[in-house]
């Protein structure tokens, strides 16, 4: 999977400095000359790494991630500063920066970083997947089935179920059955499993 890096700074001999270098281990660049630029296009971006310098005109690198976060793009985020900001670097952190770099950024730096931010999207990726793979088998279930898959997750064994919900044990194991042939598996941690990929901690 290729995972494009998008360069903001609004210092032009770095922006081609470092696509230079991204280009010689064949990491695909794009650099954008400030954060509006950057906001301008980020919709019609594929997902990817981030360089953003730290401190630009009308808008900070702080303020970009804060702007991105704030409409759900989470990107892996590497913030480099010419200054050495210590509070700077502890805001990045906190906004969800994967590493904070001074200039002149040290290249094989930047690109451990970069391949760091790359793996975090990557699995970020495969996470995704597999809860849209959960939800779409969810969604297989009837509303009596996924509630007693939620008492299944919460440790409830047939009896206690079919105590709960007023139904005979026998109901129950039908049920259970039928769960088990939709979800493919009739393992109470799987199920357990399943249920809180779905929906959180039951």
């Amino acid at each position: 999977m290729t995972i494009p890096v998008y360069l903001v700074d609004d210092d032009a001999a770095v922006r081609e400095a470092l696509c230079l270098l991204l280009s010689t281990v064949d990491i695909p660049a794009r650099a954008f000359p400030g954060p509006e630029e950057f906001l301008r296009d980020v919709g019609s971006l594929k997902p990817g790494c981030l360089i953003v310098d730290i401190r630009m005109p009308a808008i900070s690198g702080l303020k970009l991630q804060e702007r991105l976060h704030a409409n759900g793009i989470d990107w892996p985020t590497v913030v480099i500063s010419g200054h050495g900001d210590i509070e700077a670097c502890r805001k990045a952190f906190r906004n969800g920066a994967i590493d904070f770099l001074s200039k002149p950024v040290d290249e094989q730096d930047l690109i451990d970083a970069i391949q760091k931010g790359q793996a975090a999207l990557v699995k970020n990726f495969q996470q995704q997947a597999e809860r849209s793979e959960t939800l779409a088998l969810m969604e297989r279930l009837t509303g009596r089935e996924k509630e007693i898959l939620g008492l299944v997750a919460r440790g409830f064994a047939t009896r206690q179920i079919a105590d709960a919900l007023s139904l005979s044990p026998r109901t129950v194991e039908s049920h259970r059955s039928a769960i088990g042939s939709k979800l493919g598996t009739t393992s109470p941690v799987e199920l357990t499993r399943i249920w809180i990929d779905a929906n959180g901690d039951p």
